[in-house]
């Protein structure tokens, strides 16, 4: 195991602290047990493992009003129209990896439209 603040062979970027790793910008990524674990069921090298686990940890790392904007605008280019949006939307909330906390239409209208 390496020493506190050696820099790993998961990225150039990334340091290990305790079972956390950072990265430059104070970003944390899951511990080093988990990017081996997907290593090795996934046939990856390490390193390839530590960018496929901090790029799905940041997709769950957006905020809940910003992934409702996200979603909404979404939507609406594809012609859905905003009580089905709204709908889709709080089941989707409810189907996050870290739920998100259950938000009423009128919630999620603020959100949207401020």
């Amino acid at each position: 195991m390496p020493e506190f603040g050696q820099e790993l062979a998961l990225g150039a970027s990334m340091k290990h602290y305790g079972r956390v790793l950072t990265d430059e910008h104070g970003y944390q990524s899951p511990d080093p047990e988990l990017i081996g674990r997907v290593a090795a069921s996934a046939g990856l090298s390490t390193g390839e493992a530590a960018r496929v686990v901090a790029d799905i940890v940041a997709w769950y790392r957006e905020p809940v009003e910003g992934y409702v904007r996200r979603q909404h605008a979404h939507y609406q280019v594809h012609g859905k129209r905003n009580p089905e949006i709204f709908d889709l939307i709080a089941r989707e909330l409810a189907c996050r990896v870290v739920a998100a906390p259950d938000l009423s239409e009128r919630q999620l209208r603020r959100i949207v439209y401020g």
